[in-house]
């Protein structure tokens, strides 16, 4: 049986710490805001961004930033090395089960299409996220004879989500305002601090962006936005 409703259920699935906090934390605290109980999933600790046994801090200080973003659940896969991410069978398994595991309506995560207008949104680990977790959604996470294991093993009935957000995408259908959330999102963001070697150049970076993102939207001066394709599922 695959099991679908509407329950105000998310999931976020991203290759490194940080990923979120950078491109679409706004969004999330608005969605919490909203009600939504919102679960991130980490693919890798981000050991390669900076000194053998960085990944342990990065773990923490994503952690922190959950926290500020008021994330409660925060889980990080096992045996995915910083930089050599594929979207192979075994993550493609392990993404579905997280998301039969907590039964989403929605799951953001980064998008499988590289986005040559920004190169730092599609370092290859993000790509190979995006389409591990895309093909999970659809069709691994619903269908009862992919990873059949799953089910007879763990007990993880299949889900069907119905709403996939794709962060960094070249051709975003859906800008969300995150000016109300921008305190909360600077916080997060600045919680990653083995990160920002230039505190003050990480400010003015996170600024510009979002404010550029909300001006190509038409929305006021003084506004920040964060963009995303989003995918409903009607199937």
């Amino acid at each position: 049986m695959v099991g679908v409703r509407q329950a105000k259920r998310a999931l976020v699935v991203m290759a490194h710490p940080d990923d979120i906090d950078f491109w679409g934390v706004g969004t999330v605290i608005g969605w919490i805001r909203q009600g939504w109980q919102v679960s991130y999933a980490l693919v890798s600790d981000g050991g390669a961004g900076g000194e053998p046994g960085v990944g342990q801090q990065r773990r923490q200080e994503q952690l922190t930033a959950a926290e500020l973003a008021g994330v409660e659940a925060v889980s990080f896969f096992d045996g995915y090395l910083d930089g050599q991410i594929a979207a192979t069978p075994a993550l493609v398994k392990d993404v579905s089960r997280v998301i039969r595991q907590l039964q989403p309506a929605r799951v953001l995560t980064q998008s499988p299409v590289r986005n040559w207008s920004d190169i730092r949104l599609t370092h290859p680990d993000h790509l190979a996220v995006g389409e591990a977790v895309v093909q999970a959604v659809y069709p691994a996470a619903r269908n009862p004879y992919a990873f059949p294991e799953l089910l007879a093993d763990e007990g993880l009935e299949p889900w069907v989500v119905t709403e996939l957000w794709l962060q960094g995408d070249p051709t975003p259908n859906r800008v969300v305002d995150v000016t109300n959330t921008f305190p909360e999102r600077e916080a997060a963001v600045l919680a990653h601090a083995s990160q920002h070697p230039d505190l003050g150049q990480a400010r003015r970076r996170l600024r510009q962006d979002l404010a550029t993102c909300a001006a190509k939207a038409g929305l006021p001066d003084g506004h920040y936005a964060e963009a995303f394709n989003v995918v409903q599922i009607t199937y």
